[in-house]
């Protein structure tokens, strides 16, 4: 198997009013049996010492079954898989260098 860490995912998301723009798939958590999804915007330049700020997202399905990615519209549902993502890319930063 390649090194898929070194590779990043990007993905064309549709809005409600069917504007189309990129975004780079940052981090996949599950909470409660879901599936959710951390993306910043394509193109969007991170910097070591500043915080990323980036979308959450859940899958989910269409009528047809179809996997689709969806806003996540109640807060304690958001800031619960938020507080995930956050502990999850904290965990990645090696500060100290140890």
């Amino acid at each position: 198997m390649e090194e898929q860490q070194n590779e990043r995912e990007f993905y064309t998301l549709t809005d409600e009013e069917g504007n189309e723009s990129e975004f780079e798939l940052i981090g996949v958590t599950e909470y409660k049996g879901k599936q959710y999804y951390a993306m910043i915007p394509a193109g969007t330049e991170q910097k070591e010492d500043e915080f990323c700020e980036y979308v959450v997202l859940r899958l989910d399905q269409d009528e047809n079954g179809e996997d689709m990615l969806v806003t996540v519209d109640d807060d304690d549902e958001f800031d619960d898989v938020a507080d995930i993502f956050d502990d999850q890319f904290s965990e990645e930063v090696d500060y100290d260098g140890e």
